[in-house]
């Protein structure tokens, strides 16, 4: 029986959900490597966290992978032991919002289970791959696995610092990457504190800091001073939107049409949260039938506002961002950094706040929460590095990831696809626009699967799924 032998490249959600489907649709004769350094898979950046603080942003019903019953997390999750030992993750409207490393390890242990009882032979090497050639993918333990196919599953680049911190690099007062284990540790509970960025990371370290009963002031700030919104829960009411409606394919057009269909549900009763919901949905046509110029005026002008309403909070979470903001330990401020330096053991910030005037800051710790820098992605690790290199890849027009076309496959710098070399997950979002949260990069996991194992290859742009919101 001949062999298929297909390497997946990094193990967070994207690659183990991936991994998953192949072992559920594929064959015997097929083999599936995921070459990830972690020990347990589906450890990523969203759901390797071990902080208990730190919530999936919905009800656990809407999270699972594509294809499953929904509900399949939240019905094991509430029979587990994590659920009886941790009492807050049960909201007052009975859903529950768990802790996000219990979503990695349920996720992990589908993996294991296909592992146990698929025909498809998974396999997880723990090892980093360094580069790809000539259908030999070459780790950093060299290790060389032949590969009929290989999926790069890489996501999440590390943050990179703004040029005005970059000076103060290694300073004991700036902590660059909050992500790293025990970033906060070093945190001391009076300590003052200012927060770069005012997003999802944001969000998790006031949690975190919260959780470890710091006291000193908070100070966060952005250009535009917007925290993320509150999500929806215990509501299963649904809104849809009449996209047979004619739609001014712009940035500014559809800016008035979602102002209009808020408006609209608003009427009815109905929360905002529905309407975006709908929109996230249709995100792929949305994103597609706009011009490379109208995407750009969109990344330049809207996102911030699309991201704060988007990519919403836990209830637990937003309770103590509301907490800390009505005591005043917490203060927002819509600012810019013009200027930073040492003051020995504490770093001095200038800020510009909307109007030009300027505020002067004087703080223990400075935490960047700016987010992984995607414009950097192809520079992040040398397999990239050797692939960007060789113009085997190409970062896309939008600087949001890797140029694929519509069924994943990564281009060349001819821009001419290459057969065997795919990407799944948010590293393909420039050409596909909304996948980032969890239902869009199952879908779409699942639509390289198929790709993958030469199911009739349905481009997963022109799919249309009816994916529950996260």
């Amino acid at each position: 029986m001949s062999q298929q032998q297909i390497v997946i490249i990094g193990g967070g959600f994207t690659g183990t959900a991936l991994a998953i489907h192949l072992a559920r649709a594929g064959q015997a004769g097929l083999q599936v490597t995921v070459i990830e350094p972690r020990a347990q898979l589906a450890q990523g950046v969203a759901y390797g966290t071990t902080d208990p603080a730190h919530r999936i942003n919905v009800p656990a019903t809407r999270m699972q992978l594509a294809g499953d019953e929904e509900g399949a997390f939240d019905c094991d999750y509430r029979a587990s032991p994590a659920f009886n030992n941790d009492p807050e993750a049960l909201w007052h409207d009975d859903n529950v919002y768990p802790q996000r490393g219990e979503f990695g390890r349920w996720v992990n242990a589908q993996f294991v289970h296909q592992q146990q009882h698929s025909p498809v032979k998974l396999s997880h090497l723990r090892d980093s791959a360094v580069a790809f050639k000539n259908g030999v993918v070459t780790t950093a333990s060299g290790q060389q696995i032949h590969a009929d196919q290989v999926v790069l599953a890489i996501s999440h680049p590390p943050p990179d610092l703004p040029a005005l911190l970059k000076p103060l690099q290694g300073h004991p007062a700036l902590i660059a990457n909050p992500w790293q284990r025990d970033a906060l540790a070093q945190v001391a509970p009076d300590d003052r504190v200012a927060i770069i960025g005012s997003g999802l990371t944001m969000s998790d370290v006031v949690a975190s800091l919260h959780r470890q009963q710091h006291r000193g002031k908070i100070t966060v700030f952005s250009r535009r001073g917007q925290l993320p919104r509150a999500n929806l829960s215990g509501n299963n009411e649904t809104y849809a939107l009449d996209f047979s409606q004619p739609q001014p394919a712009t940035a500014r057009g559809w800016l008035h049409r979602v102002r209009q269909e808020v408006k609209q549900a608003a009427a009815l009763n109905l929360p905002w949260q529905l309407v975006l919901d709908d929109i996230r949905r249709n995100g792929q046509r949305i994103w597609q039938s706009l011009s490379l110029h109208e995407q750009q005026r969109f990344l330049h002008h809207l996102r911030p506002w699309w991201d704060v309403h988007r990519y919403r909070i836990a209830p637990q979470v937003s309770q103590v961002l509301s907490q800390q903001q009505a005591s005043g330990q917490l203060n927002l401020l819509a600012a810019r950094l013009i200027a930073a330096e040492s003051g020995g053991a504490t770093l001095r910030l200038t800020l510009r706040l909307r109007g030009a005037q300027s505020h002067m800051l004087e703080v223990e710790k400075v935490i960047v929460t700016t987010g992984p820098a995607h414009n950097a992605l192809l520079n992040s690790n040398a397999l990239l590095r050797q692939l960007h290199g060789d113009g085997v890849i190409q970062p896309d027009s939008l600087a949001l990831g890797i140029q694929v076309n519509a069924l994943s496959q990564t281009l060349n710098v001819n821009g001419e696809a290459n057969p065997g070399l795919y990407v799944a997950g948010p590293a393909a979002r420039g050409r596909f626009g909304e996948l980032m949260g969890l239902p869009q990069v199952a879908e779409h996991a699942e639509s390289v699967a198929r790709q993958l194992l030469a199911a009739p290859p349905l481009p997963f742009s022109e799919r249309c799924p009816d994916s529950l919101t996260y």
